[in-house]
């Protein structure tokens, strides 16, 4: 008895799904929105090799700042640059010469503008001397 109910119910819904294909109906489809032109980064954070290393990413928007934990301060460091993550200050740092490489990678725009930037870093304490709290992905 089961095994007819089964049946016929995955029967039923077979021809259900032929049915709404032939009528043009189609099953809803994800759809990925590329964000509005402004000032936008999406942050890759890759711990080891960057080849093999595993990165952690996310989308930084600026307009309101929102992200990762540091949104707000991130978005401040890049609006006194310009954007230009290259610029950004160094600041005084005691790191330890522990060789752990770290490579961060921006692309996106800064008001309007596009922005590519790579670099590796000797260790996560270097890292972040440089590049403040843009790539404070883990908050």
């Amino acid at each position: 008895m089961t095994y007819s109910f089964t049946a016929k119910a995955v029967r039923g819904g077979l021809l259900a799904t032929a049915a709404m294909l032939v009528l043009g109906a189609a099953p809803a489809r994800a759809v990925v929105q590329e964000p509005e032109p402004g000032s936008w980064l999406y942050l890759t954070v890759t711990r080891g090799d960057a080849r093999h290393g595993d990165p952690h990413g996310t989308l930084l928007l600026c307009d309101p700042p929102q992200g990762h934990g540091k949104a707000a301060e991130a978005c401040a460091d890049l609006e006194r640059v310009g954007g230009d993550i290259s610029r950004l200050r160094t600041v005084d740092a005691f790191c330890p010469m522990i060789y752990a490489p770290v490579t961060v990678h921006a692309r996106g725009e800064w008001n309007g503008r596009p922005v590519e930037y790579r670099e590796t870093f000797a260790n996560g304490c270097a890292m972040g001397a440089r590049t403040g709290s843009v790539f404070a992905l883990d908050g």
